[in-house]
């Protein structure tokens, strides 16, 4: 996503329009101008590549939109690393270590470098040479990094990044979200509510399946005070929205501040008909490593429970749960799995509070011990449901113990 002083907009009465780019023949050409100039530093430093996108800034007027382009395909595409034959600084103290030992006026840089990379040669068994060592010195500096990797983007997929990131700027500044998710397909659903949950957003829902649900999001600048993840946290689920078929969204802003300095109303509407892209594939898997690792593992467990990862939402008052898996057995029985592995108290709250409230009999919870449940005022002793605890990763013979 973008910073600060790389968001554009205007205001439109009470209502903000972030800047946008069209998919034109001259934008594509700024888009590909700008993943070559990219491309062709791989293997160099990011000064060198600093200093090639300063040329294709020139003097424009409309070098934010170049350097937006810039910092997405840098933060999106692209991989630098340390590139030396050691640590930098220990490199650097090898070196000191070596002019140490001779005296100034009968030695120079060149020549205690070239013997720092006869040592290391005879060190590692590896031909270091002196250029190596030099380059390596001070290659933890940010301009020495390398660029190994470059992912290059497609011109027309980096121009939607673009627009998105400028949406998702917006959301920022938002204070509150209302989102009208009508009717769409069961599964579109679960995808948003699971994402809502990875983000730890603090939602309140209403509706259901057949008719729609209404979803209401704290913004970063909330009552419980602004905060710089929980924004970036809510834009990122922008993307998630956008792979539901029928939506619309009104967020209420900080108020801007009129020309005589008092505040103003400011908007931001959105719908399905927007024209953004999502770059998030539908249909995600598993919504973190430790449920997909639980699935693996379960996999290959002999026993006659079994695993399933579609489960029906569980309405209740204010909001909505959506189960991480279900377990059934031949005989009947089912529970469904919710894993609790986030951090943050409010989440921790809200998802203790939704379990209470849900009335569900059949519920195994995962709680991860690292948790510190008392500093966010949960008491797991008032929840109705089985739990399992785990450290770094969730047992099967664990949870069918509970199960049995």
């Amino acid at each position: 996503m973008l910073p600060g002083p790389l968001l554009m907009h205007r205001y439109s009465g009470e209502e903000i329009v972030p800047k946008r780019l069209d998919v034109n023949k001259a934008n594509l050409e700024l888009a590909l101008n700008i993943i070559d100039t990219f491309s062709m530093a791989q293997g160099k430093r990011r000064a060198e590549l600093d200093e090639r996108l300063q040329l294709l800034e020139g003097e424009a007027t409309n070098y934010r939109v170049k350097r937006g382009l810039a910092h997405i395909v840098n933060n999106g595409f692209c991989t630098f690393e340390t590139v030396s034959p050691l640590e930098p600084d220990v490199l650097r103290k090898r070196l000191f270590a070596l002019s140490a030992k001779h005296v100034p006026s009968h030695t120079t840089t060149e020549s205690l470098i070239s013997g720092l990379a006869a040592v290391l040669s005879e060190e590692t068994d590896k031909e270091v040479g002196s250029a190596q060592v030099e380059a390596g010195l001070y290659a933890d500096l940010k301009e020495n990094a390398i660029l190994t990797e470059f992912d290059t983007p497609d011109p027309e997929a980096l121009l939607h990044r673009f627009n998105l990131s400028q949406v998702q700027g917006v959301l920022y500044r938002a204070q509150e979200l209302e989102i009208t998710a009508h009717r769409n397909v069961p599964g579109e659903y679960k995808q948003l509510f699971r994402y809502l949950k990875l983000f730890g957003l603090m939602a309140y829902i209403e509706g259901d399946v057949e008719h729609g649900f209404t979803i209401k999001i704290d913004g970063p600048s909330s009552l419980f005070g602004a905060s710089t993840r929980y924004g970036t946290d809510l834009a990122k689920f922008l993307p998630a929205l956008l792979n539901v078929t029928k939506w619309n969204l009104t967020a209420n802003l900080i108020p801007r501040q009129r020309y005589d300095g008092t505040p103003a109303i400011a908007r931001f509407t959105l719908d399905a008909d927007c024209g953004l892209v999502s770059h998030y594939k539908k249909g995600k898997d598993y919504d973190s490593m430790v449920e997909k690792a639980f699935a693996d593992r379960w996999q290959k467990t002999k026993t006659d429970w079994r695993l399933e990862r579609e489960v029906d939402l569980l309405p209740i008052p204010g909001s909505v749960m959506v189960p991480d898996f279900r377990l059934v057995h031949p005989d009947g029985r089912d529970f469904v799995f919710e894993i609790v592995g986030y951090w943050r108290p409010e989440y921790l709250r809200k998802k203790f509070a939704q379990v209470r409230k849900s009335g569900v009999s059949n519920m195994v919870l995962a709680i991860s011990e690292r948790l510190n449940l008392g500093d966010a005022g949960v008491k797991v002793d008032q929840v109705l449901a089985k739990i399992v605890w785990f450290k770094n990763k969730i047992l099967p013979k664990d949870v069918l113990a509970v199960l049995e």
